[in-house]
């Protein structure tokens, strides 16, 4: 994306703000354009654009709650844990989600329909504007951005509530606000059409000065993901919850979803993923711009989002508390055991030592977890435990049992409880912690999930063969061997290759509920507790850090209890 002055940004965020703490059906929110400002000069048009790019959000879960710009779904999946003092930031232990209470999900209905009232105000204006009448060609690709955004929160939505009421003009005085919900089946047409209005305007790709703005392979992404869920188990009317508000029952569901993974395939020439030889590389890809990604936030010196500050970045955030970092989603060791070894056999094989469990693992392994004996930062990680501390001078103080600040080992309320912290999205070449990447991107959309999502979609039609080439595409640049299971067995293949490849992404946390899996969705958190001899010695137990249950009702967030009661006719989610 242009770099945005912060004269600019600030100007955006201040528009967001003025309705940002009102209600989403509440007509005293709903503010107007300056027509004659705005809508007569496409460069002001583009500055609107740049503020709605904000409901893309970034390694944050919500920017309403302090906490969660901090961490983001990963501490509910099965891939980690909220950290810091134990903390069930999610609610998704106890009783689970509330209409009253939904964790660190509060205010997203509100906030999502926020930004698609404001998209809306803009689409409703656009077409009759002096800007439109004075530069068109540019105006009409603003416009396609804007569809884009909005599908791109409706996609995000029906994950998270299934189907939606529709909205596809601004709220106005004489608006009917008691609306019901459209079927799910609507609400993924409607996405799609938009995405697809969108894709015929936008430039295939921008130049590096436009990195982060929606292109025709954005949009086409947002597309295949909308789609592969759409057709996955949770929206069979087979399965529960089912109903209107649910089910997704076209005959031609699969062959759709390939369909649209295909499109973006085609477009890029089915071509290799990014060679990475080693760790190091692979995680690179994820600290600047590359051709692999199709979107992305871009953070950087000159250009935040809302909500979002250095010490959200994930240096800060996420690395081990040793270090300066706060360690706030905990990698859970069940998770762990999903990465391969490096021969491609699974933790379960005999190639797999448990009491030397960091060796000999496939190379996403050590891209991707900071583990005991790690060499993080130019230093050895150190989970242990020890009975003369001094032993181990170089030690780095990651402690995650027992230890109090009164032994000066730094704040152990950040220290990993599991014995492992998020390695992926680390900068290590910044001086500390607090440093910024010039650049750095938000990754949300890239071509090695689109390959995956053909590759699903493709075994789902009984297409093995088809759906091992774009598996493997993924499998092998990371070292791995061909995958050449078949049946069952590739469909197996594929999820785990999802799990690791996509790992701390935002996917998993969704993908378990769309596979409606719930040994991965409520199960003992486990975590590896390490200790140092006085010789030096290291041995581990493992141990049950905590229990996460499962509810069927968390397959869907709840809609909030304010809006059930100020419109009725939305009806409420199974079980709540």
């Amino acid at each position: 994306m242009k770099k945005i002055k912060l004269i600019y940004l600030f100007a955006a965020i201040g528009f967001f703000s003025m309705t940002s703490c009102e209600d989403v059906l509440d007509t005293d929110s709903l503010g107007s354009y300056p027509n004659d400002l705005i809508f007569s000069d496409p460069a002001q048009l583009e500055k609107v654009v740049y503020s709605a790019y904000n409901s893309t959000e970034s390694w944050g879960l919500n920017k309403s709650i302090w906490w969660a710009r901090r961490f983001n779904v990963e501490v509910g999946s099965f891939e980690a844990k909220f950290n810091f003092n134990d903390l069930d930031r999610l609610r998704i232990r106890g009783n689970g989600w509330t209409a009253l209470n939904p964790g660190d999900f509060n205010n997203k209905w509100r906030d999502y329909f926020l930004f698609i009232n404001e998209i809306n105000q803009f689409l409703d204006n656009v077409d009759e504007s002096e800007a439109m009448k004075t530069d068109a060609d540019q105006v009409n690709i603003l416009k396609a951005e804007m569809q884009f955004l909005r599908a791109n929160l409706y996609a995000k939505m029906i994950k998270m509530f299934g189907s939606l009421p529709i909205f596809d003009t601004a709220f106005g005085l004489g608006s009917e606000f008691n609306l019901p919900r459209n079927s799910y089946e609507e609400c993924v047409a409607f996405i799609v059409k938009e995405l697809d209005e969108a894709a015929a305007v936008l430039p295939v790709t921008r130049p590096a000065s436009e990195f982060g703005r929606a292109t025709k392979l954005a949009a086409l992404a947002v597309k295949s993901r909308t789609l592969l869920f759409a057709a996955s188990k949770l929206h069979d009317p087979a399965t529960l919850p089912n109903g209107p508000f649910y089910d997704y029952a076209k005959a031609t569901k699969w062959q759709d979803a390939a369909d649209a993974a295909k499109a973006v395939i085609d477009l890029v020439g089915g071509r290799d993923l990014i060679a990475t030889p080693d760790a190091e590389a692979y995680q690179k890809l994820f600290l600047s711009a590359n051709q692999d990604i199709l979107f992305a936030r871009p953070y950087g010196e000159t250009l935040y989002d809302f909500g979002l500050d250095v010490n959200s970045l994930p240096d800060q955030t996420q690395s081990p508390s040793g270090y300066g970092g706060w360690g706030l989603s905990s990698p859970t060791h069940n998770f762990a055991l999903e990465f391969n070894m490096a021969d491609g056999s699974t933790t379960s094989g005999v190639s797999f030592d448990a009491e030397d469990p960091n060796a000999n693992r496939e190379m996403r392994y050590y891209a991707d977890l900071n583990y005991q004996g790690a060499t993080f930062r130019g230093r050895t990680v150190d989970y242990s435990l020890s009975d003369s501390i001094g032993v181990a001078p170089n030690r780095v103080p990651a402690f995650p049992h027992g230890l109090d600040s009164s032994e000066g080992l730094g704040n152990v309320r950040h220290s990993s409880k599991t014995g492992y912290n998020i390695r992926k999205f680390q900068d290590e070449s910044l001086v500390t912690t607090t440093d910024v990447s010039a650049g750095r991107p938000y990754i949300l959309y890239r071509l090695a999930e689109v390959y995956l999502n053909y590759a699903e979609a493709q075994a789902e039609l009984n297409n093995d063969s088809e759906a091992k080439i774009y598996l493997n595409k993924v499998s092998t640049r990371a070292l791995q061997p061909e995958i050449t299971v078949t049946g069952d067995a590739l469909k197996e293949a594929i999820k785990r290759e999802r799990r690791i490849e996509l790992a701390f992404e935002g996917h998993n946390f969704w993908d378990e509920r769309r596979w409606m899996n719930p040994d991965n969705l409520g199960f003992d958190i486990k975590g590896l507790k390490w200790k140092k001899e006085v010789s030096g010695v290291l041995t581990h137990t493992e141990y049950s850090v905590v229990t996460r249950p499962w509810f069927d009702k968390q397959y869907y967030l709840p809609i909030p209890n304010q809006e059930i009661q100020k419109a009725p006719a939305l009806l409420q989610n199974d079980g709540y």
